[in-house]
């Protein structure tokens, strides 16, 4: 353990300790955000598809990645550029995955991508699993209430509260790979409330080493600062203050022929990647005595990123130029809603809520010769987006409030304005939308509920999309629908069937041939999601969970019409058994991943460099054993983890720059130790 780092971290805690027992204040609960809490129950009202991963699983599972933490959720995957969980690549319902483009990742509420209109791309992903205390991840149609870029859903991170007396973790995972190479992960947190208004915390994780593979090694620094203040009994404002650094070399992607030689190894030796973010914000909720509910947030941040790479494709021939992709990011928005009843016979929810966002990026690629040490500029460009956004729903609550149905429109409106600095060319863009939206739950009994959405999403052209020649690109447009059923015939039994379907209006794809973005017009996403979970009556703690998807996809026009969408696998089985019995805890998770192409001419043959080919089907499982015990009156948990535990080989296609054969994380033990106080 750091020693400097838990000293600073007791401050709030010892502050904590001295502040006399008063009266405890109930947390000012806000319900406009249309999700509301993240909890199973909630979710199991919720008019789309959606799950939510608790506290207990995440730990249930070992999860110290976001690979880990969403592995069980339906329809979802996650592909690990890194190996060491650092560029997780998050895809839903068979949209392409690479920089988890095509969702809509936040953390309490606020984005958590660099640039979230310009750069929905998470080429920089500042979170780390320990701070996290539960998941929710709404599939399909949530367009009018979170925008843009969400035909993938939402998938909201919420981080761990703070505790209402002075409370104390600390938590060590070590990763050990077959190999015998060693990666850290140090968590430390302390806070409570020093007085009845006002609470504090302060966490920080330190994630330090080597995955299996050679060239791998990884340094992140992730410091938290929170605070609740209650100004009146139904007034708070919460902050919050995070300084995120992470130095990493990567591995890379192989070649077929080196990949059969040691699927360890690393050809690109240039390949490496750093990145530091200072995000800020502040939210005022507020709950009148009317039923009224206000809540404003205000978020920012500083941010730089910095990919180098070598300038050759195939990893086996050596780069002659050093290239680097440096990235400046400044980005402040505010986010105002506001929720009121009416009952006039008919009770109604109406949300108001409005955003505004302005988005400042410097955009260059650097140019280094290897034999002359040369440097030149290759890339230099400014982007501006100012985006104003504004939405209103309304929730009518029929049939003894059994039937919720909730028409509601978005309007986005995106100004940007590019330059060229090497040549000095200016360019600005306008795009507009009015994106409509009607959700409808039907809570026909206890054990029946019914759900339909119906929403029109939007993604704008990207910064990287303009770049590499894409400046007469169109906006990417896509109609969300859905529907679906969840059926509890028995306490000890829950099911969902969902059916589900996406039509693109002008899709957007990187061509890898041709070192460019297209649009290849209409595309089709459509499938199903069939969930079980038993608790069987006769074995207490034990319980089952599994789920399928099927995703059928279609390019729908342009040159490859009729072809399957890349990247996408038409199957996937989740399956996770948990029995917790006494102070002990056991879990098995296995994922199954059906084959998929890599390209949109949906080639089946491997190229000699591995950049395109079917990439084929894989399993994957993972068990751990947790046990709960007491030292010297402090509550302790233990755990023992193997993750890939068959140590199956499989790899994705690689990611920008490192084309071909990337290798997944092999099998991996996972010894955790947490102390509570």
């Amino acid at each position: 353990m750091n020693k400097k780092l838990l000293a600073m971290l007791m401050i709030p805690l010892a502050c904590s300790a001295q502040a006399q027992e008063t009266k405890q204040l109930k947390e000012v609960i806000v319900s406009a955000d249309w999700l509301g809490a993240p909890t199973p129950e909630a979710a199991k009202k919720h008019p789309g598809a959606r799950s939510v991963v608790t506290s207990h699983e995440l730990t249930e599972t070992g999860a110290r990645t976001v690979e880990d933490a969403l592995r069980n959720v339906p329809g979802v995957r996650v592909l690990d550029e890194s190996g060491t969980g650092i560029l997780p690549n998050i895809s839903v319902r068979g949209l392409n995955p690479l920089r988890s483009e095509q969702v809509l990742v936040l953390v309490d509420g606020m984005p958590i991508s660099l640039a979230p209109y310009g750069q929905t791309g998470l080429s920089l992903f500042p979170l780390t699993i320990n701070s996290v205390e539960a998941i929710d991840v709404a599939r399909g149609g949530v367009a009018v209430h979170y925008g843009p870029n969400n035909v993938g859903g939402v998938i909201n991170f919420i981080s761990k509260r703070i505790p209402r007396k002075p409370a104390f973790t600390a938590k060590e995972t070590l990763s050990i790979a077959d190999n015998g190479r060693v990666l850290s992960d140090t968590y430390v947190r302390a806070g409570g409330f020093v007085n009845e208004r006002l609470g504090l915390q302060a966490q920080a994780n330190v994630i330090e080493g080597n995955a299996e593979r050679d060239h791998s090694r990884t340094s992140v620094n992730n410091l938290m600062l929170d605070a609740d203040w209650f100004v009146t009994d139904n007034a708070d404002i919460k902050a919050g203050l995070q300084y995120y650094k992470t130095e990493n070399d990567l591995p890379g992607a192989l070649t077929p022929q080196s990949y059969e030689q040691d699927r360890d190894q690393s050809t690109r030796p240039f390949d490496r990647f750093d990145g530091d973010t200072l995000r800020g914000h502040v939210v005022y909720n507020q709950v009148f005595d009317n039923g009224a509910e206000l809540s404003w947030a205000n978020f920012g941040h500083r941010s730089n990123r910095e990919f180098f790479f070598g300038n050759s494709a195939n990893a086996d021939v050596p780069s002659t130029f050093e290239m680097s992709a440096p990235r400046a990011f400044s980005v402040y928005g505010s986010e105002p809603r506001f929720t009121f009843n009416i009952d006039s016979g008919i009770k109604q929810k109406i949300s108001v809520g409005a955003r505004y966002m302005r988005e400042e990026v410097d955009y260059l690629v650097n140019r280094r010769d290897v034999a002359t040490n040369a440097f030149s500029v290759a890339r230099d460009w400014r982007f501006e987006n100012d985006a104003v956004a504004a939405y209103v729903s309304d929730t009518f609550s029929l049939l003894g409030d059994k039937l919720k149905v909730t028409p509601g429109v978005r309007y986005e409106q995106i100004d940007s304005y590019r330059r060229d600095n090497k040549n000095g060319l200016e360019g600005t863009n306008t795009t507009r939308d009015l994106l409509p939206g009607v959700d409808v739950g039907y809570q026909a009994n206890d054990a029946l509920f019914l759900f339909a959405n119906f929403h029109k999403s939007l993604r704008p052209v990207q910064f990287t999309q303009v770049t590499y020649g894409g400046e007469n690109l169109a906006a990417e447009r896509a109609k969300n629908y859905e529907a679906g059923v969840r059926l509890s015939p028995t306490r000890n039994v829950d099911t969902a069937l969902t059916a589900f379907r996406f039509d693109f209006d002008n899709k957007l794809e990187y061509v890898s041939a041709e070192g460019a973005f297209r649009n290849l017009g209409e595309a089709r996403h459509q499938g199903i999601e069939a969930e079980l979970g038993w608790r069987p009556a006769r074995v207490r703690g034990l319980e089952f969970k599994a789920a399928y998807t099927y995703v059928d996809t279609e390019q729908l026009s342009g040159q490859f019409e009729g072809n399957e969408l890349p990247l996408a696998p038409q199957h996937q089985v989740n399956l996770q058994t948990n029995y917790r019995t006494g102070s002990w805890n056991w879990n098995v998770t296995g994922l199954y991943q059906s084959s998929a192409f890599s390209d949109g001419a949906n080639t089946v043959n491997e190229n000699a460099t591995g950049s395109v080919g079917k990439i084929p089907s894989y399993s994957v499982w993972n068990a751990q054993v947790t046990r709960d015990f007491s030292w010297s009156g402090t509550k302790m948990k233990a755990g023992l983890a193997l993750n890939n535990l068959l140590d199956r080989d499989y790899y994705f296609r690689g990611v920008d720059f490192s084309q071909g054969r990337m290798p997944a994380p092999g099998r991996a033990a996972l010894l955790t130790l947490q102390m509570d106080m």
